[in-house]
């Protein structure tokens, strides 16, 4: 199955209904129009994040529960280093100035992603909209992504699964990292952890458009890219460190 295949294969899998009704007349906030069933991902797209560190209180776990809770991920494992942890809270300390923060990291969707490039079987992939993903179907669990990550954000299944979410395969011996929840995405909604932070630390959008939130937050406000000197053009932006 060619790179092509496989994006229209988790394309066509993965899109659903546009807006997710709750109760009458109330529906989840959206961030876009649903992709129609069938309908590839579009390049006139880039999904990003951005993370404003000065609201994100160290301490403050929401975001990684949200992303357990949806993606079906066991925090209680036994052994705490066969975990899978799609998303991880991280402090930092300026040792010049003493000053602090706390900052969630997981995945940056790099619009060049060494775990793409290492990938021998073409199971790290980047779909058209800057969404890199894993195909559990063709991962043979080698773990070289893993080891070309810089922000150590990949993580291998080592147990069995159960009570797993229908709308997000996963598998033993494969290796797992943050999708954006792109099966919510893919409906027009926000990932787990946007909709969970307490603060509003968190905004998602289309880094394309200079029009959405995101953009214009960038355009207004100093970002950073972590390991920005890598060239890796992240999807993932924080604000404050």
């Amino acid at each position: 199955m060619s790179n092509n295949d496989r994006r229209g294969f988790l394309a066509a899998s993965a899109a659903g209904l546009g807006l997710v009704a709750i109760a009458p007349g109330i529906h989840l906030i959206q961030v876009s129009q649903a992709r129609p069933a069938g309908e590839p991902a579009s390049k006139l797209q880039r999904w990003g994040m951005l993370v404003d560190t000065t609201k994100c209180a160290s301490g403050c776990n929401a975001c990684v529960s949200a992303c357990a809770t949806e993606n079906g991920i066991n925090e209680k494992l036994d052994n705490p280093a066969q975990r899978s942890q799609w998303i991880r809270k991280i402090d930092l300390k300026d040792p010049k100035n003493g000053r602090q923060h706390s900052l969630p990291m997981m995945c940056q969707h790099c619009a060049e992603p060494p775990c793409v490039d290492v990938c021998p079987t073409g199971a790290s992939m980047k779909r058209a909209d800057g969404i890199v993903l894993v195909d559990r179907h063709i991962c043979i669990g080698c773990r070289y992504c893993m080891m070309a990550c810089p922000y150590k954000a990949r993580s291998f299944v080592h147990q069995p699964l159960t009570e797993q979410n229908p709308e997000v395969p996963r598998g033993i011996g494969c290796v797992e990292a943050c999708t954006f929840c792109v099966h919510r995405v893919d409906k027009g909604q926000k990932p787990a952890c946007v909709e969970a932070c307490p603060e509003g630390a968190m905004v998602f959008g289309d880094l394309e458009d200079p029009n959405s939130d995101i953009s214009r937050r960038i355009a207004q406000t100093a970002t950073t890219q972590v390991r920005a000197d890598l060239k890796l053009n992240t999807g993932v932006r924080y604000q404050g460190i």
